[in-house]
């Protein structure tokens, strides 16, 4: 059992380590990136999108099948906001982290493999099955980025969530191409290709590509399992009460709200995170339906998306040594403000070229501004309660992605065109930044020393 990152002697100071990677406990956690995101890029974000709304949906009108989308989303959103922190307490509690990592990774596996039973017109199995993988991605997640500050030291942190989000770039990448080459041309992988297929046969494809999306998740989990052990429990003080693991998650989560007014800089870095993110995930969610208004056709808004995954990798690297010369506050700040300069070229853009050049202006600042905003928040919260302050960090993360879109939709009720909503969106990064200007990191960093000290000398 670890018990925090020194338990693994530093190698030499190699390109491993420049790039975070040096011991196998941080390559085997950064995996779950690259299984993960295979999801995120698939299921969430590329193919069953459109497969939902002209499969799924095709009973109906597309608007009726991208509401019900849209209403799955809420649904998965509001079920992790409830149960992150709970879960996340009774896995600090039981020791537990991986555990409740493999229920919600299992959960989302066999929900993606589910949909290849997903045909014309099943929007309620659609809708019921992405519901389910959505919550385990996001509920793993929660898991898995509370063992941030138990492999990594305060001084590698920032370079190992880095790395992770550009094995994600690259697996999500990887995957997402395959699958849209065998779907362009599926002689590719031995299926027949014609115009007068029947529905099963034609929508294969696509329903394979869900399938391998399942078996990608399953099989690069395994080196994260393997590689990362379990942090040991915390030893008991007088801050919780021994008895039932729920009982206690719920004592020590109200201990936890009351000790957010201790934790000043870690709660500052939670809601200044919380309003930046709005902005991004509006970006996220809102560039391919903001393309289509434009008249960028499907094949160019698809390119975009690959343009982004695969920008990404050089620079969530190059985020992290940023970091090291900068510090995580003022590398995030630059990717606010190229965030910033994004929607103002994003208002007068009028061409795929154009758009091409907004992907890789998002893929340059993406997958690091997230990464760092990650690793920052793990430096300020204690190790023995990392699972249940993560929890509450996917609680404002999921805020973070509402009230973006809806002040995108009121923005465009407003001034006619989503161009004009673009710029409505700076509002978030200023204000984030703006927040995110005011943490103190060693003060935060100290804390969170001092309340492990704590509980180690109880």
């Amino acid at each position: 059992m670890l018990d925090g990152p020194s338990a693994s002697p530093p190698t030499s100071r190699g390109l491993l380590f420049a790039l975070g990677l040096h011991r196998r406990e941080l390559r085997s956690w950064a995996m779950y990136d690259w299984a993960v995101s295979a999801m995120q890029t698939v299921i969430m974000t590329a193919v069953f999108p459109i497969y939902y709304i002209s499969v799924a949906g095709a009973d109906g009108p597309p608007e009726a099948a991208t509401q019900s989308l849209a209403n799955a989303n809420t649904v998965a959103a509001i079920v992790i906001a409830v149960l992150g922190p709970i879960l996340g307490a009774v896995a600090d509690y039981r020791a537990a982290k991986k555990r409740f990592l493999a229920v919600f990774m299992m959960l989302g596996v066999f929900a993606t493999l589910g949909m290849y039973f997903v045909q014309h017109g099943d929007l309620f199995l659609a809708s019921t099955l992405f519901i389910l993988s959505m919550a385990g991605a996001t509920g793993s997640m929660t898991f898995y980025e509370s063992l941030l500050p138990h492999i990594a030291r305060e001084d590698e942190i920032d370079r190992v969530s880095t790395a992770a989000y550009a094995f994600g770039y690259i697996g999500g990448g990887l995957l997402l191409a395959l699958n849209l080459a065998w779907i362009s041309n599926p002689a590719l992988i031995g299926l027949p290709t014609s115009d007068n297929l029947p529905r099963e046969q034609a929508t294969l494809p696509a329903r394979l590509a869900f399938v391998s999306v399942g078996v990608w998740w399953l099989l690069f989990s395994l080196p994260m399992f393997r590689g990362v052990p379990e942090p040991a429990r915390a030893l008991e003080s007088d801050e919780a009460p021994k008895g039932n693991a729920f009982v206690v998650a719920f004592t020590r989560l109200g201990e936890t709200l009351r000790e957010l007014r201790q934790y000043k800089q870690a709660f500052l870095v939670m809601l200044a995170f919380t309003i930046y993110n709005d902005g991004i995930q509006t970006i996220i969610r809102m560039a391919t339906a903001f393309g289509t208004e434009i008249g960028i056709g499907r094949s160019d808004l698809i390119t975009a998306i690959l343009i982004v995954q695969f920008v990404g990798i050089p620079f969530a690297f190059a985020f992290g040594s940023l970091a090291g010369k900068l510090g995580p506050k003022l590398s995030i700040l630059f990717g606010l403000a190229v965030y910033t300069g994004i929607c103002v070229f994003a208002y007068g853009i009028e061409s795929a070229r154009e758009f091409y050049i907004l992907a890789v202006l998002v893929g340059t600042v993406q997958g690091g501004t997230q990464a760092l905003s990650r690793s920052l928040f793990a430096s300020m919260v204690p190790k023995h309660k990392s699972g249940e302050f993560f929890g509450f960090y996917s609680v404002f993360e999921k805020f973070g992605g509402i009230l973006g879109p809806l002040v995108f939709s009121v923005a465009i009720g407003q001034t006619g065109s989503s161009r004009g909503a673009i710029l409505w969106v700076i509002a978030f990064f200023v204000i984030g930044g703006a927040l995110l200007s005011l943490v103190n990191i060693t003060e935060g960093e100290r804390m969170a020393r001092d309340a492990d000290a704590r509980t180690r000398a109880a």
